[in-house]
């Protein structure tokens, strides 16, 4: 047997280096990272539990109508949210939601999906995300898109919000009087802890739908039960039905609102954590359904709209949606059928008002677009000083430029809503923005000719002289 070569044992010894300093630095900012989460809780208790409640509205409909069909298993989903939650809030320290994969699951409950077809759709889009993630393609993919096409999807998701809770609240509260003392209720209490901040307002409607599970307001009768987890496995005509059906449509939504968008708005709503790579969000919305669609969870994801809501509400921190999971976690290793019953009688008018304000929050983000708020705006100037780091400045936009910009988010928020997919918006925003960058490029290279061909017919007439 020969022995290794000096220069394979360099190379084996700097990497094991490397290894050792990477694995040191990621210690530290974890060991930072529970520290301000710890921080934050003991600080402000209240607001964290309640912010961790937020994203109920985008979940409760969803998480109702699978279980309702059976096309999951109720109490695999609770445990695998519970510890993704836990694990998510340890590892990033901000309130990232865990929450459904929305073009899966609109699917599968219109067309009514057993669980090995709903778990082939989630397993489907896991390896593809995980593999853009691991290849670099996806934070490759997240800073070379266009800033106004990335403010687009987050208002475009905004205002879908805002309109999916038009649904929840109805228009004709006349003949419904109890439908209309509640929404005036809920808009007075709101208001009051708009005035008293330290009141937690949806932590204190999450409490007031508690007694409802236990008064007989509902056709299920809820049990105790302990987990047992079965294994799904999807047959290959389950795997092709539920990705293709299912898996296809929501590769573009996870890669743009789940992954590009949260990546922008983390850093734009808690600027003082470190920037969360977007190769790393990718990787936990791929483990985490590689893991739990196996046994029939449902298949999760991320969400700008869920950290709006959540951080509107209150959560600044891990901590909050630490506190959720281990909720979670217990319910669906004791008490699922109790969630599947709290989603059911949870009044749909806070839900929408809930819903309402996550949409609001959101589709704020797209104001700074031409502000000095505009990360592409600084990053420009700093390529071009830099030795002049300490002087940075955001470059100054044309009216022009600025109206462009404005196009294109607007253009890109019109096809979101008109088609109601993440996917078309980000094309036609492509297409608009590379119309606009074409157009750029075309009366600098006019300028330069015109320059040209005047310097030209200027030496002719030195010459003569």
């Amino acid at each position: 047997m020969t022995e290794p070569s000096s220069e394979h044992q360099l190379i084996a010894r700097d990497s094991r280096g490397k290894a050792r300093v990477y694995a040191s630095y990621e210690l530290q900012r974890l060991k930072r990272i529970q520290r301000r989460n710890v921080r934050i809780f003991r600080e402000r208790p209240l607001q964290e539990m309640s912010g961790a409640f937020g994203d109920l509205g985008t979940l409760m409909p969803l998480f109702l109508g699978l279980a309702q069909n059976e096309s999951i298993s109720v109490s695999s989903t609770l445990v695998f949210m519970g510890l993704s939650n836990i694990i998510t809030g340890v590892y990033f320290g901000i309130p990232l939601p865990v929450q459904p994969m929305k073009a899966i699951a609109a699917v599968a409950i219109a067309d009514k999906y057993t669980p090995p077809q709903l778990a082939s759709a989630g397993l489907f889009v896991a390896a593809v995300v995980g593999f853009l993630s691991v290849t670099g393609l996806v934070q490759w993919f997240t800073k070379r898109i266009p800033l106004p096409i990335v403010k687009g999807i987050q208002v475009g998701t905004g205002l879908s919000l805002i309109i999916s809770a038009g649904s929840l609240i109805p228009l004709n509260l006349s003949s419904h009087t109890g439908a209309y003392l509640v929404l005036v209720g809920t808009l007075t209490f709101l208001l009051l802890c708009s005035i008293f901040r330290k009141v937690p307002f949806v932590l204190c409607i999450v409490l007031l739908c508690v007694p409802s599970v236990f008064l007989g307001y509902c056709s299920y009768n809820p049990y105790l039960s302990v987990w047992r987890p079965s294994i799904t496995i999807p047959s290959f005509a389950d795997f092709r039905f539920g990705a293709i059906n299912a898996g296809l449509g929501q590769i573009p939504l996870t890669t743009l609102n789940s992954i590009i968008a949260v990546t922008y708005l983390a850093t734009d709503l808690i600027p003082e954590v470190p920037e969360t790579s977007a190769t790393a969000i990718g990787c936990s919305v791929s483990l985490m359904n590689l893991i739990g669609c196996w046994f029939s969870a449902m298949p999760l994801c991320h969400g700008s709209g869920g950290l709006a809501s959540q951080f509107r509400f209150g959560a600044r921190s891990g901590a909050s949606i630490i506190f959720l999971g281990f909720i979670k976690l217990l319910l669906g290793l004791f008490a699922s059928q109790y969630a599947v019953v709290y989603s059911h009688i949870f009044w749909p008018i806070p839900l929408g008002v809930l819903l309402f304000l996550a949409g609001v929050e959101l589709a704020k983000m797209g104001e700074s677009l031409n502000t000095e708020g505009a990360r592409d705006l600084w990053e420009k100037t700093d390529e071009a000083n830099l030795d002049e780091l300490s002087l940075r400045t955001p470059r100054t936009l044309t009216s022009e430029e600025r109206m462009a910009r404005w196009t294109v988010m607007i253009a890109t928020v019109g096809a979101i809503l008109a088609y109601k997919n993440d996917g078309v918006g980000f094309i036609v925003g492509l297409l608009l923005h590379g119309t606009y960058s074409l157009l750029d490029r075309t009366r600098a290279w006019s300028t330069r000719r015109q320059g040209s061909i005047r310097l030209n017919s200027e030496r002719p007439n030195e010459s003569h002289e």
